[in-house]
């Protein structure tokens, strides 16, 4: 190991000693508070051009194995750790964490104040910064930082989206998705329950997804902010109410601005896998993974919904209802159509945090075929 550092575009510096592979990097750099699934995180589209800070000291300790993978590639720009390992003597390890991102050309470091740095980001919120040799002079460092792209506006999905349709085979309903950043583990719900998938790249017109003859359409979660992909939503528009459509994550917020409804950018993001989340028809709390730095505003435009109560949006595709309600920051989780076919989800429901508690989802939404 090397000496290094991490500096944020506002001077802020913490030191450390690098562990990955050596070459400086930029990005937006947020914080992931799960205390596992770091190799799901690193290899999770949605942070692609982004730097994570691991909130749990210990990260490395039961090593890396091929099922982890949510791709075929690590997305996340660097990883910022307190104290990271390289053993693989669990029975389910195929390598060494520290060793794997080294082969994987993923910037690394460990020895930082991550408590001191996620303090410093929930204060100020998510912003660029960048991993860095000790050598290179903090001048240098900030040049870099400052040229890298701010989050707002960045259209990342054309970055990860497949490049040619890819389809996998079921006697179920035929699902096609749009496919700006879709996690692995996604894939493997909708194929455990049958369905016939058909993922096309984000860039696919309404007239390519309809071509497909869909019983419902699926859009993906993915990294950047949605209201840089109008090319997807005015695709999604004319979706809607042609056929059943669910979004998940990204795919919930390109939904909700195709029916005429706002995004915002949150302070710095929900990424964890301890969200607690209110679904408004059962009354039941589920514990969720998110990641995620965008939220869909209320139906006044509020960034924060107050009351447990399934309240409405009218949008250009008639009446939307409240359907799920964060707890933490009681911002928007999802929501139904109530005059066409359509719901969405903030949070992941293939995840395991709870350690299944959202998976009945995939069902409802798969009911929409019906």
């Amino acid at each position: 190991m090397s000496a290094g550092y991490v500096l944020l575009e506002d001077g802020s510096r913490f030191d450390g000693e690098l562990c990955g592979h050596a070459e400086a990097v930029t990005g937006e750099v947020v914080f992931n508070t799960a205390m596992t699934g770091y190799q799901e995180s690193v290899t999770d589209p949605s942070y692609a051009g982004q730097i994570i800070v691991f909130t749990y000291p210990l990260i490395g300790n039961y090593g890396v194995c091929a099922p982890a993978m949510e791709s075929d590639r690590v997305h996340a720009r660097a990883v910022i750790m307190r104290d990271a390992k390289n053993g693989e003597d669990v029975a389910t390890a195929e390598g060494g964490w520290l060793d794997w991102l080294a082969d994987c050309g993923a910037a690394a470091i460990t020895g930082v104040d991550t408590r001191a740095l996620v303090r410093h980001i929930r204060d100020r919120g998510a912003m660029r910064g960048g991993v860095f040799a000790a050598e290179l002079p903090e001048k240098e460092a900030r040049e870099r930082v400052d040229a890298e792209p701010a989050m707002d506006g960045a259209d990342l999905a054309r970055t990860v989206t497949l490049p040619e349709p890819v389809r996998f085979e079921g006697d179920g309903p035929h699902v096609v998705g749009i496919d700006t950043g879709v996690k692995l583990n996604i894939v493997r719900q909708l194929c455990e329950r049958g369905c016939r998938l058909t993922l096309l790249p984000c860039t696919s017109s309404a007239e390519e997804v309809l071509a497909e003859d869909p019983d419902v359409v699926f859009l993906a979660n993915g990294p950047g902010d949605p209201a840089a992909l109008e090319y997807v939503v005015d695709t999604v528009r004319e979706l809607v109410g042609v056929r059943p459509i669910f979004g998940i994550c990204l795919g919930h917020q390109l939904l909700c601005r195709a029916v005429g409804l706002e995004t915002f950018k949150l302070p710095f993001g929900h990424r964890g896998a301890n969200h607690p989340v209110k679904d408004l028809a059962s009354g039941r709390i589920d514990i969720t993974a998110q990641n995620h730095g965008f939220a869909v505003r209320g139906p006044d435009g509020e960034p924060r919904i107050e009351a447990d109560e399934p309240v409405r949006w009218e949008t250009e595709a008639g009446a939307a209802e409240l359907s799920h309600l964060n707890l933490y920051d009681r911002t928007v989780e999802g929501l139904v159509l109530r005059d066409v076919p359509g719901a969405t989800v903030q949070y992941h429901p293939e995840a395991g945090p709870g350690p299944h508690d959202a998976r009945h989802l995939f069902d409802s939404f798969l009911a929409l075929a019906a």
